[in-house]
């Protein structure tokens, strides 16, 4: 017999199912733009509006933005100021498609093509390749994207392989000789000719050079004396002194490109040939002198070697007169001497100050951002602070985006003058091409700003917090890696005052405490 239970087990209710709304989804182009004024069927406004009509046709569909870059050759994704500005889109959440009409467009190199399509579908994002008909949301789509960025890879590969073959082969024949004409020289269809107000300069500084005199010393005489009218640095003088052409010999192939994507440029230590041409063009010095430059430098070169194992090497500096001080050993005990001071007395007055002092200033520097470690967490909190009040309303942002607003506005006219009939087609067009253009660069622009200003403050404190952090509580003995990952520049005050600059920038004093030797 049936229970008032089973009765009430056995009735059905049915609740019918919500009638949920259609998602829209959030799509975005991405195209390169031709940078000739001629090619109307590339240009930005030509893809905008291909691209307006083609979401318009999908319900359910809405335009985030069109993402243009020029089309100029190039292998990595990195140098396109747009792709990133949409990367960071997507990232901020703001997409939920992209367009894009080939792979070639989207990238040449098959491993960063496939790592940023892995990271948008992570994202809850899928691209579309309109030629190919793939859809990245597919499981297949991947494999079928690696064939074919494989195949545009391959296409440009092929390409720079040819280049390097035909560069090669006239190498090794002796009929390569350069594109681009040293400091001094001149570019003609015969190859380097001499400027002959440079031989005196040229030979000034080898001269200089073995003398005794270092490229920074010879780029200060340079600079003052206007030589060549120009500016010298210590790279540059570093350049000539290391050059054969100015002895009139050449070596080929000195650097290299990757065979990979993305291809990077890297010294010659061995992995590709190299081609020595004697006589290849006239020479400003004998061979004699640049051979005894060369020998001169690798001397110098073992020297700093034996001194940049020392911890302090190019960290220590003097307040009174602004030199780096070098590390010198006095009957047995190593000091640090100001190369001021050790001139002349008179031009500096800072004594050499004991190694061993420096390391217990230090040793007491690190105990006391140990156990007080909440110093550098608030200045991390209000560095954080300050990074969002400029993202939002420094000068600079408020600016551009006052920019953005204007050229939005002058948009807005010019669709209602034209919708009038008071404005001509053809300057319609240009217009709109023009002020899109405009809005494109103002957004790029204001994505710079927004990700460059005081991201290294903040990483910096945060690394050195994550060190300290898993660092021992005391140091008994000096650590060289722990002194370096957290000091930047230490300067010497005086011989009782010292003041360490951290990485981060914060700068801390310490006292050095003499003992009686």
């Amino acid at each position: 017999m049936a229970t008032a239970r089973d009765n009430l087990a056995r009735k059905q209710i049915y609740i019918p199912a919500l009638q949920s709304e259609a998602v829209v989804l959030r799509v975005a182009a991405y195209c390169r733009v031709s940078t000739d004024s001629e090619d109307q069927i590339n240009s930005f406004a030509a893809q905008q509006s291909y691209y307006n009509d083609y979401i318009r046709k999908h319900d359910n569909w809405q335009l985030a933005e069109i993402y243009a870059d020029e089309g100029v050759t190039g292998t990595s994704a990195a140098k396109r100021d747009d792709f990133q500005r949409m990367l960071s889109d997507c990232r901020k959440g703001r997409i939920d498609k992209i367009l894009v009409k080939s792979i070639s467009r989207f990238a040449r190199n098959t491993k960063e093509c496939l790592e940023y399509i892995r990271e948008l579908k992570d994202l809850g994002i899928s691209v579309f390749f309109e030629e190919h008909n793939i859809d990245t949301r597919t499981v297949t789509s991947e494999m079928l994207t690696a064939v074919l960025a494989s195949c545009a890879q391959a296409e440009s590969e092929s390409i720079s392989k040819n280049m390097v073959w035909s560069v090669q082969r006239r190498m090794q024949k002796g009929t390569f000789n350069t594109c681009r004409a040293g400091t001094g020289f001149l570019l003609s269809k015969d190859g380097l000719a001499i400027r002959p107000e440079a031989v005196p300069v040229i030979q000034s500084i080898y001269m200089d050079y073995v003398n005794g005199k270092n490229s920074r010393e010879i780029s200060v005489r340079l600079t003052a004396e206007k030589a060549l009218g120009r500016v010298w640095n210590r790279k540059l003088v570093d350049y000539i002194l290391t050059n054969e052409r100015y002895a009139g010999n050449a070596l080929l192939q000195k650097k290299y490109r990757t065979d990979t994507f993305p291809r990077v440029k890297k010294p010659n230590r061995g992995e590709r040939p190299m081609y020595y041409v004697e006589g290849s063009n006239p020479a400003m010095i004998e061979q004699e002198l640049f051979d005894q430059a060369a020998e001169l430098r690798k001397s110098r070169r073992r020297d700093a070697a034996k001194g940049q194992a020392r911890p302090f090497a190019k960290k220590l500096y003097c307040q009174c007169c602004g030199s780096l001080l070098r590390s010198k050993k006095i009957n047995g005990t190593w000091y640090w001497v100001c190369r001021t001071h050790e001139e002349s007395a008179e031009k500096c007055p800072l004594p050499p100050i004991p190694e061993d002092e420096i390391i217990r200033a230090f040793l007491r520097l690190y105990y006391n951002l140990k156990t007080h470690q909440e110093i550098l967490t608030f200045l991390l909190q209000q560095e954080r602070k300050i990074r969002t009040r400029q993202m939002l309303w420094g000068e600079d942002i408020i600016a551009i985006n006052k920019r953005i607003s204007d050229i939005i506005s002058q948009s807005h006219k010019l669709t209602a003058m034209q919708k009038s009939g008071n404005v001509d087609p053809d300057i319609f067009i240009a217009k709109s091409n023009q002020l899109a253009e405009q809005l494109r660069k103002a957004k790029q622009q204001k994505e710079r700003l927004q990700t460059q200003e005081d991201n290294d403050l903040i990483e910096s404190t945060s690394q050195m917090l994550e060190v300290i952090s898993a660092g021992p509580d005391m140091l008994e003995a000096f650590d060289a890696e722990l002194f370096c990952e957290l000091i930047e520049i230490v300067t010497i005050q005086s011989n009782i005052k010292i003041r360490f600059r951290l990485k981060n920038g914060l700068e801390l004093p310490e006292s050095i405490e003499r003992t009686v030797r």
